[in-house]
This record gives C-alpha cells, sequence and structure tokens, in this order.
C-alpha cells in the first residue's frame, strides 16, 4: 500500500474530527442520547419505538448530506475491491458485531470513549485490533 501525500489533508479531517465531536456533544445535550448509528437506527426499525421523529431526521440527515455536498463539490469516484457477495457479508459480520458489542463504532469509538467508558474503550479497542488483523490476514497472508 502506497500513501498519496499530495492527497492528505490533515486539516480537513481536523475539521471533520471537530464537527463530529461538536455534533455529538450537542446531540447528547440537547436530547440526552448517544449518537450510536445502531442504535439509532435500531430504534426505527422496531414497531412502536419511541422517537420516530428524531430517529428518522438524524437518518435522513445521514443520507441526505453527503448527496447536498456532491451537488456542490467534486466527489471522487471510490474504487470498491469487492464483489456483492462481499459485500454483504461483510455488512452482516458487522451488524452481528454490533449487536454482540451493544453499539456501533459510532456509539463506542466517538461517544463511548468521550464519556470515558471503560466497556467502550474495550470495544473499541476489539474492532480496530480486529480490523488490522483482518487487513494484514488478506492482503498479506491471502492475496500476497
Amino acid at each position: 500500500m502506497i500513501v498519496n501525500w499530495t492527497a492528505f489533508t490533515p486539516y480537513a479531517a481536523l475539521a471533520g474530527g471537530v464537527l463530529i465531536g461538536l455534533a455529538t456533544a450537542v446531540f447528547v445535550l440537547v436530547n440526552g442520547r448517544i449518537a450510536g448509528i445502531s442504535g439509532i437506527l435500531g430504534g426505527l426499525l422496531r414497531p412502536g419505538g419511541d422517537g420516530i421523529g428524531w430517529r428518522l431526521a438524524f437518518v435522513l440527515g445521514l443520507i441526505g448530506s453527503p448527496l447536498i455536498y456532491a451537488l456542490l463539490a467534486t466527489v471522487p469516484r471510490p474504487r470498491i475491491d469487492a464483489g456483492w457477495a462481499m459485500l454483504v457479508v461483510a455488512g452482516l459480520l458487522v451488524g452481528v458485531g454490533t449487536r454482540y458489542g451493544s453499539g456501533c463504532t459510532s456509539g463506542h469509538g466517538v461517544c463511548g470513549l468521550s464519556r470515558m467508558s471503560p466497556r467502550s474503550l474495550v470495544a473499541t479497542l476489539m474492532f480496530m485490533s480486529t480490523g488490522v488483523a483482518t487487513v494484514y490476514v488478506i492482503r498479506h497472508l491471502l492475496f500476497a
């Protein structure tokens, strides 16, 4: 893997991180809830769940924001080196891991760590180390 240093944008990444941190802080202050995507989406999928309005607005914002950005700026076309079957399996594994881990990367990694939750620290260490190990095995051992 080669890093394209000319495309490295530390200030944009920093700004994005600050915006995510501010948004989650405002969300918890206004709603008293954690901005974990799996919990928000899961609440939409449960029949008779509470807070359908704000959950729907949150998910529509997640989907609509990049679409609006794409109208205003040139967005690079993503390159995905996997077929549909691999993407479906990966999505199912993420869903299972989210259920077993009692939350997703945004819930644990962004919101849980900022609240100094020991459970979120363990969960974040586990999904980060599992991701690193998976990339290593796939790129260096299986398809070297």
